[in-house]
């Protein structure tokens, strides 16, 4: 048997969830052996823009003046540079106390989706931080990047939240579809979730046919050895899953990124702020 060589690609920026990448990276580690890659993007807004300054400026001051301003561009693009390794190396030292020993940093420079398409091949998993530095004030602000590479990865993507806690029992928000019918089988085959309880919970009316997918859920997840139950909610999906992970207490949620019921619109509309925003505990997205 081929070991899985493949690595945590652990995303970090300068926000207040750069340490719970960190964390949630390290925990997953431990758990499945895997390395982690802890990756800084410099997108294209954070390095100078090459303005031609030369318009505005009189013939006379022309040369010195230019000669300043590429000067101050270059020592701008430096620092932005130190920076950037400077947070790479905060993130590894704070990996590498957790107890990971395989652990690498890569700086890049331009779109942080092209980046993450670039590396994802080599990857286990996708963790990234629910907001960045920029919506660090705005409280009801996502990451400007974080539905753009839920729907451009083709991994499981790990929303951190705001603080790491130890994770020991599992929501799975279920609808039947293709994505959430992969995460199961996700949760089942990898070993990451052995030894956690796991919690298979649709929201919607108690049909049949939604009985049977969840007993076929269940039943797949306890020939792989893990303690699981089901359930059935009503209401709408955003609310009632948001209300059960805080009222039972959940360490994680672990939800499809594309399905074919009300669910469907926790990724792709409106609803998809509101339930990561409002759920205290990281969320595991599939495709």
């Amino acid at each position: 048997m081929t070991q899985d060589t493949r690595k945590i690609v652990a995303l970090v920026d300068g926000s207040a969830y750069a340490a719970s990448v960190c964390d949630h990276a390290a925990w997953i580690a431990a758990r499945t052996g895997a390395p982690v890659e802890l990756i800084h993007v410099l997108g294209r807004r954070d390095l100078p823009a090459s303005n031609d300054h030369s318009g505005t400026i009189k013939l006379g001051a022309r040369t010195a003046l230019l000669e300043e301003l590429a000067a101050l561009d270059a020592q701008r693009a430096r620092l932005i540079s130190h920076r950037g390794r400077a947070i790479l190396e905060d993130a590894r030292s704070i990996v590498e106390s957790a107890g990971v020993t395989e652990a690498t940093t890569r700086l890049r420079h331009g779109d942080l989706v092209e980046a993450v398409a670039e590396v994802e091949g080599d990857a286990r998993v996708i963790l990234i931080g629910k907001r960045g530095e920029a919506a660090d004030f705005a409280k009801g602000h996502l990451g400007s990047n974080l539905e753009r590479i839920v729907r451009a990865s083709h991994k499981p993507v790990v929303v951190a939240s705001r603080a790491f806690r130890p994770i020991s029992k599992v929501l799975v928000a279920y609808d039947g579809g293709a994505s959430a019918i992969k995460a199961v089988d996700h949760i089942a085959r990898s070993p990451l979730f052995q030894g956690l309880t796991v919690h298979v919970v649709t929201v919607g009316t108690a049909t049949p046919e939604v009985r049977k997918g969840l007993e076929e859920a269940q039943a797949l997840l306890r020939a792989a050895g893990l303690e699981a139950d089901t359930a059935i909610l009503p209401g709408q999906p955003d609310t009632a899953l948001g209300k059960l992970v805080e009222e039972a207490q959940f360490d994680m949620l672990v939800m499809g990124a594309y399905g074919h019921s009300r669910i469907r619109s926790l990724i792709i509309g409106s609803t998809t702020t509101a339930m990561i925003r409002s759920c205290k505990v990281p969320v595991v997205l599939m495709r």
